[in-house]
């Protein structure tokens, strides 16, 4: 991973001094060791940090076009760079580097402000425009990589961290209390939201842009549901063979050593047949265990890594919670409520041992409903219609106290915290639509990582390995 941060002062002509930038950048050493860049001007200040994957050596940032005018910064990767590339070249664009970053400058060029719907990948960018004298902050379509930002009337910070923001101005410490009654209600904070109240996140599928004129934030992209395909069920696992093919495939170029998490568990194991399918090389693959047996996965990752024949790299670690608490408090930067991040903590400090970046197997359970909590929202939606309005909430009201009559003293304290229309999951464990129809065939499991007879375990009430947790905060993918 790497960092981005900045300012941009709308009506100053004078250049921001390099050492505030640097104030900014030092918060965020740990994102990108390798390397740091800073960019300033007439009202504008740029920073970076750098992990080298792609372009080693030539892959310096921020980067610029042929006449300086236009600055980039990008945390993450572009997956479609080399396809991007091409198309520019044969448009007369020249490139000084194989940086995937180098595309955006060029694409931007190009298209303006329609550049971010053409990139692939995930992304965190700082674009800088010195001749419209405006910037520009854009986010990947699902949000993987972080941006934070904090604007007035006179000029807009932004960072990878909000700590990058807090090095530079205090003020921006006062607690958001609706936020933090968001955080109690779901045990996260989301987009735009931060725990602080004049510091937002820049929302998923959207770009903003500052200038003089005042700041918007546009969005590029949603998912949409409008058309409905029709296929079979052996279509519809043709193209998520594929697609899940192709997708691990784009994530694999790397100019440093890469690897995988491995818990043996559904998704990464279902990502580490896929990239043992792709490589010419055995994978190398990283678990931990625990001396705990019903926390302990590593029997399962052992099986799946001899299946495949991976270069697998376990350890048993015993969990330090309070001592690596004050840690993991200063990368999260705000409340987040999910126990895993303690043991994701400990197999990214395996796996950095032996490799620089790791694909991990996040997203499955929300892209295919794995959670039991999906089940449970159809069936509650289902018997919403058949409910005249006018008792709905008479109903679905009495449903929820019941349900949370266990827990009665955390619902009174949640009631006094501002903010009262949230509605708490409780229903939570491993419910894909097949297993909830009663389905008991061959799942996609054996069907994509070509194996009968090896099992794959789930605890009960967890979804995929709760000993790795969402793994999405890795070597690749941003904490």
């Amino acid at each position: 991973m790497c960092g981005i941060c900045g300012i941009f002062e709308f009506e100053r002509r004078e250049e921001i001094s390099e050492e505030f930038v640097r104030r900014m950048t030092d918060t965020i050493v740990h994102r990108g060791p390798d390397d740091e860049g800073i960019h300033v001007g007439p009202g504008i200040g740029l920073g970076f940090r750098r992990l080298s994957i792609i372009d080693v050596a030539g892959g310096h940032q921020p980067i610029a076009n042929e006449d300086g005018r236009i600055w980039v910064m990008l945390n993450g990767e572009i997956y479609n760079y080399p396809e991007l590339r091409q198309e520019l070249v044969d448009r007369g664009h020249t490139f000084a580097t194989r940086s995937d970053t180098e595309s955006i400058v060029h694409l931007y060029e190009e298209y303006g402000e329609d550049c971010f719907r053409r990139l692939r990948g995930m992304f965190a960018i700082a674009l800088w425009d010195s001749r419209e004298r405006k910037l520009l902050l854009a986010r990947d379509r699902v949000g993987k990589k972080p941006l934070y930002f904090a604007a007035d009337q006179n000029r807009i910070l932004f960072g990878s961290e909000l700590k990058c923001l807090l090095a530079v101005d205090g003020s921006l410490r006062a607690i958001d209390p609706q936020a933090l009654s968001d955080y109690f209600s779901f045990g996260y904070i989301s987009a735009p939201k931060t725990v602080y109240r004049d510091v937002q996140k820049l929302r998923p599928g959207h770009y903003l842009v500052a200038s003089a004129s005042g700041v918007r934030e546009v969005p590029y992209w949603n998912l949409s549901f409008a058309q409905i395909e029709k296929r079979s069920e052996a279509e519809w696992c043709e193209l998520l063979r594929h697609g899940l093919c192709e997708a691990t495939r784009i994530r694999m170029m790397s100019d440093v050593p890469l690897g995988a998490f491995l818990s043996g568990g559904v998704d990464s194991s279902s990502v580490v047949a896929m990239m043992s399918h792709l490589m010419k090389r055995s994978v190398t693959t990283c678990s931990i265990g625990f001396d705990d047996k019903e926390y302990n996965e590593a029997d399962y990752a052992r099986k799946i890594a001899g299946h495949f024949q991976t270069e697998h790299h376990e350890q048993i670690v015993h969990p330090k919670a309070v001592e690596i608490l004050k840690k993991l408090v200063w990368h999260y930067d705000e409340p987040f409520a999910d126990s895993s991040a303690i043991p994701t903590y400990y197999v990214s400090w395996v796996a950095r041992q032996f490799v620089t970046v790791a694909l991990g197997g996040d997203g499955g359970d929300e892209s295919l409903a794995g959670y039991r909590r999906y089940y449970f929202d159809q069936f509650e939606n289902r018997l919403r219609r058949r409910v005249p309005a006018g008792l709905r909430h008479s109903v679905f009201g009495l449903q929820f106290d019941l349900h949370l009559s266990p827990r009665r003293e955390a619902t009174v304290a949640l009631s006094r915290f501002p903010g009262k229309s949230w509605r708490v999951r409780l229903h939570r464990g491993p419910a894909t639509p097949l297993r909830s129809c009663g389905y008991r065939g061959p799942t996609f499991a054996h069907s994509v990582c070509g194996y009968q007879n090896i099992s794959t375990r789930r605890h009960p009430g967890q979804s995929g390995s709760r000993q790795h947790g969402r793994l999405a905060r890795s070597a690749r993918t941003a904490a």
